[in-house]
């Protein structure tokens, strides 16, 4: 085992042979999951005959108890879990959320047993603070000598708020102009916490916002592009999402083809190259482009000037150009070089 592991389990062990009740323990392993499942206090109360409300008790007195022993030194095992778990925070940021924490403590994707050991290690140390997890908060645990669970949450918050007014994601670099932070790894540590915060690509922002959290391959075309910002082939695009960081990337290229013709944030603007539509690329044939630019004009235009501006939206070849511009029906040559709407 490593050796780790081998100190938070003798740190757990040591806590548990602080109760002395056979059925308090029952509670506090089933509730923290130190078996690998956690229980709510109504699965709890069931089994043990007795109320939610009860058990609530009984686990709010067990913590007490170890939060006591713990300040006075009572468990002997406690003293070398916290070091690991302080060194690890330190190195982190001092705040993680408890999966990160696990995983690098563990040296490997944490099991859910072993989460659950180190969160309760963390709930009754004197030197760690948690964070309980709720809808706007991941779990999590940071070191106490730097804030308690109300001070990381006002932290977190205010990191949140910071990007809300912003409108739109911003790198740590950005963030730590807004805040005061010795180090922008403070900042990164923070917004982990949060549940309503996502990261991608070194940006952060609101877990709704397609760019940072890509939910549908439409957003994850769209999250491509824009950090590309340039057209790109429908088939390097299907390449780009399979090499990233996505979630469920495994995806068709005819998919993706199929993505980019529905959405109106995508323009194809060549043989199967798309644009962003906010790039100022506008859907429509090269006869609708031409007919767009000569209606925009107070004058004709000579046939050089109608190409330049087709292919700042359009990549195709100048020949393609020139044979729509023939068409009598839509244009009219005024003399040997300049076109006007017929």
């Amino acid at each position: 085992m490593d050796q780790n592991a081998e100190i938070l389990k003798n740190a757990i062990s040591g806590s548990l042979k602080i109760i002395e009740q056979d059925r308090e323990k029952e509670i506090i392993s089933r509730r923290f999951g130190l078996n690998g499942t956690k229980e709510t206090l109504e699965q709890i109360g069931e089994m043990l005959s007795i109320t939610r409300e009860r058990v609530r008790q009984l686990e709010k007195a067990i913590l007490i108890r170890l939060q006591i022993s713990a300040e006075e030194n009572q468990i002997p095992e406690l003293a070398a879990a916290e070091k690991i778990l302080i060194r690890n925070l330190t190195e982190m940021g001092r705040v993680a959320k408890i999966s990160d924490l696990a995983d690098k403590v563990y040296n490997h994707k944490a099991t859910a047993s072993e989460k659950t050991g180190l969160y309760f290690i963390a709930t009754f140390s004197k030197n760690l603070t948690v964070i309980e997890e709720n809808d706007r908060y991941n779990a999590a645990v940071g070191i106490a000598e730097y804030g308690d669970s109300k001070v990381i949450r006002e932290k977190v918050d205010e990191i949140v708020k910071v990007i809300k007014e912003n409108k739109e994601p911003m790198n740590l670099e950005e963030l730590d102009n807004k805040l005061s932070y010795e180090h922008p790894n403070y900042i990164k540590a923070m917004a982990s916490v949060s549940k309503l915060l996502a990261s991608l690509n070194g940006l952060w922002g609101l877990t709704k916002w397609p760019s940072v959290n890509p939910k549908n391959i439409r957003d994850k075309i769209f999250v491509i592009l824009e950090t590309k910002k340039e057209p790109m082939h429908f088939s390097d695009i299907a390449k780009e999402i399979s090499e990233s960081s996505f979630k469920r990337k495994n995806v068709t290229i005819q998919a993706i083809h199929n993505e980019l013709i529905k959405d109106d944030r995508f323009v194809l603007i060549g043989r199967g190259i798309y644009a962003l539509s906010s790039w100022g690329y506008k859907k429509g044939t090269i006869s609708e482009i031409i007919k767009s630019i000569l209606e925009k004009s107070d004058k004709p235009l000579s046939r050089e000037e109608v190409v330049k501006q087709v292919l700042k939206v359009r990549k195709v070849k100048e020949t393609t150009i020139l044979l729509n511009l023939q068409n009598k029906k839509l244009f009219k040559k005024i003399d040997k070089n300049s076109y006007t709407l017929a």
